[in-house]
């Protein structure tokens, strides 16, 4: 929907003023919870505890071979892939190294030419300091990131653009302020909160422009969130989650202790459902703005029900969101349980599962909040009537004539003028019942008869003599 109605409404100057003391004060809130809640810890603390490797480097597989593993003899049918690889970086670059893979179902199937990543550990016992760690799959992720870039810059132009640089501006505040703040102790709700805040700020004002109906869509956007935290917190604290029933939230326990796993689990919610939430405020404000452009005759009233109308068919192609997203994220969780012959009940009510359901319903209530919030909000900065100065920067000269220089006579004043009659509001919304229909033409008639003619006609013409 396009966003460019902004410049042809009349926005008073104090609404403008209020809204932007609002926005500044709950930015200023947002800087100051960065500060304060920022990490400082060691972030390799935890890796060192974990053992986990933190050197990775390409390598290119030279050829595979099958034979017996190491220490048996083909007799012992232990088969073995023995894989040697290239080094392309590293201490040990343009060596060749071999490693040994036992036949298993997380064997890797690699040919000759695949390139992989190993990891190394300088400490392990000579001849073992490389394994394997994955395939290289950055050139294939970076080329789909061009891809999906030169998409939404071919449709969106400037504004695609800016939409990705607020989508930058996400991933930064997510790997340089959340994820070292919860690392260092802090309280994942409080980091999520004002994470999500600070996001909601970059990624609106970077993707519309520092505008009056981008602010609208701000402030809704924090007063869903504030909702969804409110009701994430409660069903999160009665459902009583600890956050470990997972493997890797047993992980995080062991390298970061001074986590709390079930404000992990209410901090993923609040974030989670930010995206969306955007969405919906943007859609809305921009509807509010589009449709008193469009017919700046509209009451408070009659714009915020034909606002609710597209929210709420937006709502409703939208319901399933959240749902799809986690459901697809928890899809071999759900097949290995489904797996289990347990009924649907008691796959719920287990932890893995019904934290993702709670996710679901509690974002999607937070969706659903959005659309009221912002529409009332919206309603209220366009609500009222544009004024002369706005129908003349739109070239509208249809709204009542500026007074006559001319002095009226004293005496008493004009009686008031009853009522128009409510019309429709198609009618309100058009500006009129419709195109005027075009003439019918005449319908047509059989010539009359000759005597009929001469009976009616006003000249009997000459009468024969008696």
């Amino acid at each position: 929907m396009a966003h460019g109605g902004e410049h042809e409404l009349a926005i008073p100057v104090r609404t403008r003023r209020v809204l932007a003391v609002t926005a500044g004060v709950l930015a200023i809130a947002t800087l100051v919870g960065i500060i304060v809640l920022r990490g400082t810890g060691d972030l390799l603390e935890g890796a060192e505890r974990l053992n986990l490797i933190s050197e990775v480097y390409d390598a290119k597989v030279v050829d595979s071979e099958r034979e017996p593993c190491e220490g048996t003899v083909e007799a012992n049918d232990v088969p073995c892939d023995v894989v040697r690889f290239r080094l392309s970086q590293g201490p040990d670059k343009g060596d060749t190294i071999e490693l040994e893979f036992p036949e298993s179902p997380t064997t890797p199937d690699l040919d000759p030419g695949d390139r992989v990543v190993l990891s190394y550990d300088p400490d392990a016992t000579p001849g073992f300091e490389y394994q394997y760690h994955d395939r290289q799959r950055r050139p294939l992720l970076l080329w789909l990131t061009v891809l999906f870039a030169a998409a939404v810059i071919a449709l969106g132009r400037w504004r695609g653009l800016a939409a990705l640089a607020g989508l930058g501006a996400t991933i930064v505040v997510i790997l340089q302020f959340v994820l070292p703040a919860v690392l260092d102790g802090r309280s994942p709700v409080l980091v999520a909160v004002v994470g999500a805040s600070a996001i909601a700020y970059l990624a609106l004002y970077l993707a519309h422009g520092l505008r009056t109906m981008t602010t609208v869509a701000l402030l809704g956007t924090l007063g869903a969130l504030a909702v969804t935290v409110v009701l994430a917190s409660v069903f999160t604290a009665l459902a009583q989650f600890s956050g470990v029933a997972s493997e890797e939230a047993a992980l995080v326990r062991i390298g970061a202790a001074n986590v709390s796993l079930s404000g992990l689990v209410l901090g993923g919610m609040v974030i989670g459902a930010l995206g969306a939430l955007d969405d919906m405020t943007v859609t809305q404000a921009s509807a509010v703005w589009e449709l008193r452009a469009a017919n700046p005759g509209f009451t408070r009233r009659e714009l915020s029900r034909a606002a609710i109308r597209i929210g709420r068919d937006h709502v409703a192609s939208t319901v399933n969101t959240l749902a799809l997203a986690y459901a697809g994220a928890a899809l071999p969780i759900l097949i290995l349980l489904v797996q289990s012959r347990q009924s649907l009940g008691t796959v719920a009510n287990s932890e893995v599962v019904s934290i993702e359901i709670v996710r679901t319903l509690v974002g999607s209530i937070g969706l659903v909040a959005s659309v009221p919030l912002t529409t009332w909000l919206a309603t209220r900065v366009v609500g009222t009537r544009e004024t002369s100065a706005g129908r003349r920067a739109r070239g509208d000269r249809s709204g009542p004539p500026p007074p006559s220089d001319e002095h009226e006579p004293h005496g008493d004043p004009p009686a008031p003028e009853p009522p128009a009659p409510e019309r429709p509001l198609e009618e309100q919304f058009w500006g009129r019942g419709g195109p005027e229909p075009a003439p019918l033409p005449p319908w047509p008639t059989a010539p009359s008869p000759p005597e009929e003619a001469g009976r009616e006609g006003s000249d009997p013409g000459p009468t024969a003599p008696g």
